[in-house]
């Protein structure tokens, strides 16, 4: 899943969701968690980013990597304007401009509290 990330970054809400889920379920059975303790404090504790957010550094990645290779190909075709945000077809590149998912916002939340009090 991380090789295609990059693309698969931009795949359907709902697919991403149902990845999300899968790893939630298999954060609780690794730290043994109580079905109280919220998702974004397992993604916290254990520190693992959510599956947007790993697909949005990995985009972010791969971009600045092909930005800068020797192919002019490669660079030319990393250097687009994105269409406009209600355009329907949805580019790779406009990953990296998305709004973060309310668990992403979560766990990024609560990783600024805890590097305030440390």
């Amino acid at each position: 899943m991380t090789y295609a990330s990059p693309v698969f970054a931009h795949a359907a809400p709902k697919a991403l969701h149902r990845l999300q889920v899968i790893q939630n379920k298999f954060c609780r059975a690794a730290t043994d968690a109580h079905w109280c303790v919220h998702n974004s404090i397992l993604h916290r504790d254990l520190v693992l980013p959510t599956i947007s957010k790993y697909m949005k550094d990995a985009s972010k990645r791969f971009f600045d990597i092909a930005g800068s290779h020797s192919n002019a190909l490669l660079r030319t075709a990393v250097n687009y304007q994105p269409p406009h945000p209600t355009h329907l077809i949805r580019r790779s590149r406009n990953v990296l401009t998305d709004p973060p998912g309310a668990l992403t916002a979560a766990v990024e939340s609560l990783n600024d509290v805890n590097d305030t009090h440390n």
